[in-house]
C-alpha cells in the first residue's frame, strides 16, 4: 500500500510537473510570438504627448463662425501674422539690446516647449531631477556663450570693470564647474531600472540645447555684426513662409513632401522666387541707413551701447557693368546697386532653398509624437518653435557666411588685446611692427 502511495503521488508529481512544463511552454511561446508581433509591427503608440487646446481668440471665433475651417485657418493666420510682424517692427525700433533680449525669450520659450514633449513622455516613471538638470543646463550654456560674447564684441567695456575682468578671465573655468555640478547631480539621480530612460532624456536636454541655444546665439553675433545681417535673413525666412503658404493656398495641386503633407511645390517655386525680389529691395532700402549697417559697440565716453559709424564699402552705392544680353533689353549700360544687395541673393536663396528643411525637421519631429504644433502658444500658428524651426538653420548659414565672406580683422580689436599686454611685450611688438614697415618702404629708415 505504501509502495502503491509512493507511486500515485509519484504519478501525480510527474503530471504536475509535465502540465506546468507545457504552460510555461505555452507562455514562452506567447512571449516569444508577442515579441516577435511587438517587433514586426511599426510603433504607432502615442508617447502620452498632450494635444495643445484650440485657444483662437473668442472675437476671432465669432467673426469666422460662417467660414469654411480651411477659410477660417487663413484669416486666423494672416490676422495673427500681421500682428506679428506689427510687433517685430517695433521692437526694431527699440534697438539692438531689446532685440537681444526678446531673441533670449524666444530660445527659452523654444527650450521650454521641447523640454515639455520630453517630460511628457518621461512623467510617468517619476525619475527625479529630470526638469530642474534641464534647466540648469540651459542657464550654464547661456552663462558660456553670453560670457564669451562680451569678451569678444566688448572688451573694451570688461578691461574698463574689475569683476568683469575677473569673470572674463576665469570664465571658461567657471562654466565648465557650473556643468560639471549639473553632470554630477545627473548621475546622483540615476535610478535603478530606469538608466536608459534617464540617459535618453540627458541626449534629449543636451540636443535641445544644441539646436535651440548654440543657434541662438549665432542670431545675437550676426545682430553685433549689424542689424542688417539679423533684419534681412530673418525676414527672408518670413517672406518665404508668407509667399509659400499663398501659392500654396491658391495654386497648389503638386505635394512637395510627405513630412509636410500641404507642402506644395507651387509654393516653393513661388515662395523662392518671391524671396529672392524682397530680399533684394529690403536690402537697397536699409543699406542706406547707418542705423541698420553698423555694428553695435560699446561707447566708453557715453557709457552706452551705441550703433554710429562710417559705412563700409559693403553699404556704398557701386555701378556694376550689366552683360550685353542684359543692356540690351534694359537699354541700360550699368546698374547702381549696394553690394550687399549681390549678397542678399545668396541670403534669400538658402531661406527659400534650404531654410525649408528646417521646417521638414520639424515636421518629423512632431510627427514621430503625434502632434500637431509644438504648443499654441500663437492661434493658427502653434508654437513659438513652430515659428522659429526655420529661423535657426538659416542664422547658422548666416553666421558662417559672414565668417567666410564678409568679416575680416577689426583693428579696434587687436588694440585692445595689445593693450591688455604688458608694456616689455607691447614695445617688442612696437619694434616688431615698427621693423616691418620701415623694410615695406612704409616708413623711412632712422639716421644713426
Amino acid at each position: 500500500m505504501t509502495e502503491l502511495r509512493h507511486r500515485g503521488t509519484t504519478e501525480n508529481d510527474l503530471q504536475h510537473q509535465q502540465s506546468e512544463d507545457k504552460g510555461s511552454e505555452n507562455e514562452g511561446k506567447a512571449e516569444k510570438d508577442g515579441a516577435s508581433d511587438s517587433e514586426s509591427k511599426p510603433d504607432t503608440g502615442t508617447p502620452g504627448v498632450p494635444v495643445p487646446a484650440d485657444d483662437t481668440p473668442e472675437v476671432l471665433n465669432k467673426a469666422l463662425s460662417g467660414l469654411s475651417s480651411r477659410w477660417k485657418n487663413w484669416w486666423v493666420r494672416g490676422i495673427l501674422t500681421l500682428a506679428m510682424i506689427s510687433f517685430f517692427f517695433f521692437i526694431i525700433y527699440l534697438g539692438p539690446m531689446v532685440l537681444m533680449l526678446i531673441v533670449l525669450c524666444v530660445q527659452i520659450k523654444c527650450f521650454q516647449e521641447i523640454i515639455h514633449i520630453g517630460y511628457s513622455v518621461y512623467h510617468s516613471y517619476h525619475l527625479p531631477w529630470f526638469r530642474t538638470l534641464s534647466w540648469y543646463f540651459l542657464l550654464c550654456v547661456n552663462y558660456f556663450f553670453y560670457g564669451e560674447t562680451v569678451t569678444d564684441y566688448f572688451s573694451n567695456l570688461v578691461q574698463r570693470e574689475e569683476p568683469l575682468r575677473i569673470l572674463s578671465k576665469y570664465h571658461r573655468l567657471i562654466s565648465f564647474a557650473m556643468y560639471l555640478t549639473g553632470f554630477c547631480m545627473f548621475v546622483l539621480s540615476l535610478v535603478k531600472k530606469h538608466y536608459r530612460l534617464q540617459f535618453y532624456m540627458f541626449g534629449w536636454t543636451h540636443v535641445t540645447l544644441l539646436i535651440v541655444v548654440t543657434q541662438s546665439h549665432l542670431i545675437i553675433h550676426n545682430l553685433f555684426e549689424g542689424m542688417i545681417w539679423f533684419i534681412v535673413p530673418i525676414s527672408c525666412v518670413i517672406c518665404n513662409d508668407i509667399m509659400a503658404y499663398m501659392f500654396g493656398f491658391f495654386f497648389g495641386r503638386t505635394p512637395l513632401i510627405k513630412l509636410s503633407p500641404k507642402k506644395t511645390w507651387e509654393g516653393f517655386i513661388g515662395g523662392f522666387f518671391s524671396t529672392v525680389v524682397f530680399g533684394i529691395l529690403l536690402s537697397y532700402v536699409m543699406a542706406g541707413y547707418s542705423f541698420f549697417v553698423c555694428p553695435v559697440e560699446f561707447n566708453s565716453d557715453h557709457n552706452s551701447f551705441e550703433v554710429d559709424c562710417e559705412p563700409s564699402d559693403l553699404f556704398q552705392l557701386q555701378d556694376y557693368a550689366l552683360p550685353a544680353a542684359l543692356e540690351s533689353f534694359t537699354g541700360w549700360p550699368t546698374l547702381r546697386l549696394y553690394p550687399f544687395q549681390i549678397h542678399s541673393i545668396s541670403l534669400s536663396a538658402f531661406a527659400s532653398l534650404m531654410g525649408p528643411f528646417g521646417g521638414f525637421f520639424a515636421s518629423g519631429f512632431k510627427r514621430a509624437f503625434k502632434i500637431k504644433d509644438f504648443a499654441n502658444t500663437i492661434p493658427g500658428h502653434g508654437g513659438i518653435m513652430d515659428r522659429f524651426d526655420c529661423q535657426y538653420l538659416m542664422a547658422t548659414f548666416v553666421n558662417v557666411y559672414i565668417a567666410s565672406f564678409i568679416r575680416g580683422p577689426n583693428p579696434a580689436k587687436v588694440v585692445q588685446q595689445l593693450l591688455a599686454l604688458r608694456l616689455d611685450q607691447q614695445l617688442h611688438i612696437f619694434n616688431s611692427l615698427k621693423t616691418h614697415l620701415t623694410e615695406r618702404g612704409l616708413l623711412e629708415e632712422e639716421e644713426d
